[in-house]
């Protein structure tokens, strides 16, 4: 039996400790969640029920949880919509190089290394001046849109720039126009970075409190009300805020993993038949 070198456990207790720092809040927060009744904040548990889970749909003294949700939930999918149309359209432009593609490029990305907080600053000022009224469906939405679309424009280019030009000629070579070989062609062959592309507009929507903080206008999103909750609640309640809205994303990730495990299976299905029907 082969023995391990002192670097490998090593490594291995770094990455255990890592893993730890990683989920054992989200897992602390989880079992403090079912705290009994008179549970509070804390070790140790007083008890162990759903009281905390029940009271989440009940009427509560302080915030709108259910309308914050509703919000970031709308905003999300208007964030991830937005996203993958504008992506795409971009991945297909920057295929060929033009006059100030590099420039508009970096222009676009550079959202990413200014700090989030300014971008909210900034456009919450914009919309100020311009006399338009801060809401989070449209001072909220284009300063998260500051944070998705440079992330969709990186995996489109990196998706493009592999893309194997051969399918879309043998597509022409059949008399498909442009539109009809970027919708049976194209956009099947990269629909799994799609999916990719638009799990992180949702995901990255549903949790940015930075960019939403100055430009959300009188409602709050989701971030922002549990934000608004850790410093006048006092109850598990928030923490079995935390677990749902926890559950709920994992279900998210979960619906666009299968959803991408389908459409690959459907698209080797396609192939294998294709195959067979030229032997």
């Amino acid at each position: 039996m082969e023995r391990r070198s002192k670097g490998f456990y090593v490594l291995a207790a770094f990455f255990t400790l890592f893993l730890i720092f990683l989920y054992g809040p989200t897992l602390t927060i989880g079992i403090l969640s079912f705290q009994g009744p008179q549970g509070g904040l804390t070790f140790p548990m007083n008890g162990v029920s759903v009281h905390w889970f029940k009271d989440l749909f009940q009427e509560q003294a302080v915030g709108d949880i259910w309308g914050a949700f509703r919000r970031s939930f709308a905003l999300g999918l208007m964030v991830m919509v937005t996203t993958v149309v504008v992506s795409v359209m971009a991945g297909l432009a920057f295929r060929k190089r033009f006059a100030g593609s590099a420039v508009l490029f970096y222009l676009a990305i550079t959202s990413l290394v200014i700090p989030s907080i300014l971008i909210s600053l900034g456009v919450g000022l914009i919309f100020n001046q311009l006399g338009f009224k801060i809401h989070w469906a449209t001072s909220g939405f284009g300063a998260q849109l500051t944070w998705t679309l440079p992330f969709g424009l990186l995996i489109m280019f990196a998706v493009f720039n592999r893309f194997d030009k051969s399918y879309e000629e043998a597509a022409r070579d059949q008399g498909a126009t442009a539109w009809q070989t970027l919708r049976h062609v194209v956009l099947p062959i990269i629909a799994p970075s799609l999916i990719g592309v638009a799990l992180f507009g949702f995901t990255l929507s549903y949790d940015e409190f930075a960019r939403t903080l100055l430009t959300a206008g009188s409602y709050n999103t989701l971030p922002l009300e549990i934000f608004g909750m850790t410093t006048n609640v006092t109850t598990p309640v928030i923490y079995a805020l935390g677990t749902l809205t926890t559950a709920f994303s994992l279900v998210i990730i979960g619906v666009f993993l299968l959803v991408a495990w389908v459409m690959n299976r459907r698209r080797t299905r396609l192939g294998s038949d294709a195959g067979k029907g030229g032997i």
